[in-house]
């Protein structure tokens, strides 16, 4: 899309004040975005530095400074801010750091890290039992601090004693992370809002620095995200925030799709643009799109449109049971690639939860089809695995805080919080590493003489287990190294099952093979790789990992509805369409049908060319098969935009049939 529609014209010149731009799916919002940013620098005379362009993933960042690239002299665009709203808050902390009482090089922890500290303060709360309910108070920490509720908030808010048990868990995590100097994920958004409330002179300068704030996705804010954007616009009122109300899939990590209708009573002057124009779909499915979430209240009513062609019928397929269900749209992808000379990139199978991949995943493998699926754990984002890469990078680099302090009491070494606290306060009045600080004399009149006892003696193994790796063989070292530490008891102590924990171990044996594989294929080179260049590079590709997620090769893409929104894909499958699974059954207990028909949306606006729903007429749980009701959202389709299959008499045999004469077909395409 080379010119701008007038809606997108207005909303891209239009500076006069605060301006909401209400953009459908795939209404070019990014556009809009990128252009804004080109009009403030080129026509308003705004410097690229005082310019602040927020969103929520990485990859939307990237992609709208690539765009910004192509559009502004790079000159210009000197010091020009696009990042996520936690890269924002993490270089205000970055900059603020002396003020908020963290020292250089904090740790950020991730949920993985997270946990596992939970985890250990529950044990030590003599509260083992209550592994079951790990997640759920993670979730209500981490609502509370999107919600700016501190732990003595919490404690006096607390409906019961189940939360003022919580309330006492998040008050120690909050000490435990400061003392490690380390912030967790909700912070990078927390601690900037707290420090601009109690020093409105360090958010003076954050205002002169940032005259002209842009923020993409803003349904998907919480209300400590909404409250770092009002506090950094609220003098100017000069910004501009793209949303669609109707794509606010997030409220279970605190996503608030009424902050849009906040931004009108905060600022009353707000201008709103309607971008109602789509450029990806056809008309069938867009019509479809706008009846299905018509049946939302809405504070602002929008209708996508398109240019497009009709397009084909949608087709709902009613299939005999869940795995006739995954083989139907297996033999499908393969009879369309074939039939349309398409490629397996083309097609995109989207589900509410997860577990629906399995089977699917089955059956793709035995037609042979390429598949790949977004949003799955990385190898190097497990805790086992975070766990034993922090003792390596320990052990070729002593003074790496971070590490030193992700297992330090992994597993439990009596250190507690007071004691690195201490050790953390004498560090920093030396400027040196908490390795090498607690190997000072006078540590001992800053550190308690027991603590400092604990942690010489886990210094002293560190010092003679990174003798030994360069000294001997450093495989079996490292080997030793996690026999030494009782890490596969410390596994088993922690996890839900022996099954669990054992292969948990197995992951720490193929990180070891993987090092002993790395020297093995450099051994005899003229620059012959240590073991500390083999940790180095593994190090380089945990960090590398995320760029490694985008995979441009063939293959069919399996992913979550969440996980799809921002994507768009020629041909879509959304399977599962029944009752308890889409909408989901919490929701339906819970009467929060709007979240999930706001999830349906967003999967029918994903598709531009086709759009097939499939749904299991009996499903198995529990070991018992059971008649399934068809989803309410097949209801809501308008009727003459859609095709009906298999809803008559089922031919049991009818799917396999097809089946094998589609893979005759594909082996008489290779010449078998």
């Amino acid at each position: 899309m080379t010119q701008l529609n007038p809606r997108q014209k207005e909303a891209v010149r239009y500076v006069d004040g605060p301006l909401l731009v209400l953009a459908g799916a795939g209404s070019g919002k990014t556009s809009v975005i990128t252009r804004k940013i080109a009009w403030l620098i080129e026509h308003m005379g705004i410097p690229g530095r005082h310019i602040a362009a927020v969103t929520f993933t990485n990859k939307a960042a990237r992609e709208m400074k690539e765009r910004v690239g192509r559009l502004v002299d790079r000159k210009l665009t000197r010091g020009l801010i696009v990042s996520t709203f936690h890269n924002l808050g993490l270089n205000i902390i970055r900059e603020e750091h002396p003020h908020l009482g963290y020292h250089p090089g904090f740790t950020i922890f991730d949920a993985e890290d997270a946990k596992a500290l939970l985890q250990d303060l529950m044990i030590r709360e003599a509260s083992a039992d209550a592994g079951d309910e790990l997640s759920d108070i993670q979730m209500t920490i981490s609502s509370w601090k999107n919600a700016m509720k501190s732990p003595q908030e919490a404690w006096s808010k607390a409906a019961d004693e189940r939360e003022q048990r919580i309330a006492l868990i998040y008050k120690h995590y909050n000490e435990y992370l400061k003392a490690y100097n380390a912030v967790d994920f909700d912070d990078l958004i927390l601690l900037p809002v707290q420090l601009f409330r109690q020093a409105p002179d360090i958010l003076d300068k954050w205002r002169r620095k940032i005259r002209y704030m842009l923020v993409d996705e803003y349904q998907d804010t919480n209300l400590c995200q909404y409250e770092l954007v009002r506090q950094l616009v609220a003098q100017r009122a000069a910004f501009t925030v793209v949303g669609d109300d109707d794509q606010s899939i997030y409220a279970w990590r605190g996503a608030r799709p009424e902050n849009l209708a906040q931004l009108k009573e905060d600022f009353p002057s707000l201008k709103i643009v309607k971008l109602e124009q789509n450029y990806r779909s056809t008309a069938r499915i867009l019509r479809s799109a706008n009846t299905v979430i018509a049946n939302n209240p809405h504070v602002f009513e929008k209708a996508l449109w398109s240019d497009h062609t009709v397009g084909d019928e949608i087709r709902v397929v009613r299939c005999r049971n869940e795995d006739a269900e995954a083989e139907r749209i297996a033999t499908e992808i393969l009879d369309q690639k074939l039939k349309k000379g398409l490629t397996f990139k083309h097609f995109a199978v989207l589900y509410r939860g997860n577990h629906q991949a399995r089977l699917l995943e089955m059956k793709l493998q035995a037609y042979q089809i390429p598949y790949r699926i977004s949003g799955g754990q990385s190898f190097f984002s497990r805790n086992e695995i975070k766990d034993a890469m922090s003792y390596l990078r320990l052990l070729v680099n002593p003074d790496d805080d971070a590490a030193f302090l992700r297992v330090v009491n992994v597993p439990r070494r009596e250190i507690g919080p007071r004691t690195l606290e201490q050790l953390t306060h004498y560090a920093r009045s030396r400027d040196v590493s908490l390795t090498r600080a607690m190997g000072d004399i006078g540590a001992a009149a800053h550190v308690s003489e027991k603590g400092l006892d604990r942690l010489r003696r886990f210094a002293h193994w560190v010092n003679r287990t990174c003798e030994r790796l360069y000294t001997e063989d450093p495989v079996p070292v490292i080997k030793q190294m996690f026999t030494d530490i009782e890490y596969e008891e410390w596994l088993h102590q922690h996890a839900g099952t022996p099954k669990q924990a054992q292969r948990r171990m197995e992951n720490i044996w193929y990180l070891v093979e993987s090092i002993r594989r790395m020297l093995e294929d450099d051994r005899g080179t003229a620059d012959e790789m240590s073991i500390g260049d083999a940790i180095t590079r593994l190090v380089l590709r945990d960090l590398m990992e995320q760029r490694e997620e985008e995979d441009d090769s063939d293959k069919v893409q399996l992913l979550t509805l969440h996980a799809s929104k921002g994507l768009e894909f020629p041909h879509v499958f959304i399977m599962g369409l029944e009752e308890e699974i889409l909408p989901h059954r919490s929701s339906i207990e819970e009467n929060n049908i709007e979240e999930e028909r706001r999830l349906m949306y967003v999967g029918i606006t994903r598709a531009r060319e086709t759009l097939t729903l499939t749904y299991a007429a009996q499903r198995k749980q529990y070991g018992e098969k059971i008649e399934t009701i068809p989803s309410r959202f097949l209801d809501e389709l308008p009727e003459e935009d859609l095709r009906w299959e298999g809803t008559g008499d089922l031919d049991v045999e009818a799917n396999q049939k097809k089946g094998k004469a589609t893979l005759s077909a594909l082996l008489g395409d290779l010449g078998a």
